[in-house]
């Protein structure tokens, strides 16, 4: 396996790691975000807390994505290439920092520190919101944003199949759109519209983790555009010498 059919290779298993465990964490929360009587009455402590734990792991594999694609994105652009590391990056640290309030949630139902039951419930309301907020500053807006930015340089030079950046060149926009209107109040965060929303973005991403483990990058493509140059200035100094 060459280097570049591995880098496909193991950025497509991370984008796969991330679908997996958002959509796990999301689940295992349930009860937290859904549940006004959580903090006061009997609850899955260890469901939302491996929730919690696999959104670390997401975060972890948001970064793996770019750092793994930054080589072979660079050679075509390496402003696109930084700035998708810095995005995702972002990305990743407003989901670790969406994780806190929740499992402060969890400190609050096991000892609530002499807070009446009223007191304990309006601040878990708080505590769930301002998770609910990251959720849509982290894999809303700057997800949207990188979604555009890698779908691009995808698109311009020819790295995966057509359709692919396709996808992502109308998902980004779209959740970010959705993103803004969840935030002025056009239509709630967990909503069928919301879901339909993220279904563009939702399969570029799986359809570009698939392509990337079982073909990797289009062979004629993945070339370093950087290298005809090298090699044509090191013929023609061997043939002046």
């Amino acid at each position: 396996m060459t280097s570049t059919r591995r880098t496909a290779a193991i950025a497509g298993a991370l984008y796969l790691v991330t679908h997996v465990t958002s959509v796990a964490a999301l689940a295992l929360y349930g009860p937290v975000l859904h549940r006004s009587d959580y903090v006061v009455g009997p609850g899955p402590d260890t469901r939302v807390l491996l929730g919690a734990f696999l959104e670390v792991v997401l975060a972890l594999a948001v970064v793996g994505t770019a750092v793994a694609l930054f080589p072979v994105v660079r050679s075509r652009n390496e402003g696109a290439a930084l700035g998708y590391v810095a995005l995702r990056t972002l990305e990743a640290g407003v989901i670790a920092v969406g994780v806190v309030p929740l499992l402060a949630v969890v400190t609050l139902r096991q000892d609530p520190a002499g807070a009446t039951g009223a007191e304990a419930v309006t601040l878990g309301h708080a505590l769930v919101a301002f998770h609910n907020w990251t959720f849509l500053l982290g894999p809303g807006f700057v997800c949207g944003t990188n979604t555009v930015l890698l779908a691009y340089v995808l698109h311009r030079a020819g790295l995966v199949a057509r359709f692919i950046p396709v996808l992502g060149l109308v998902g980004g926009p779209l959740v970010f759109a959705s993103g803004a209107a969840q935030m002025f109040g056009g239509y709630q965060q967990f909503s069928v519209r919301a879901a339909l929303a993220a279904v563009p973005v939702f399969l570029w991403e799986i359809c570009l983790a698939l392509h990337l483990i079982l073909k990797g990058f289009r062979p004629s493509a993945a070339a370093s555009p950087a290298a005809a140059p090298v090699e044509a200035g090191a013929a023609a100094g061997a043939g002046a010498g």
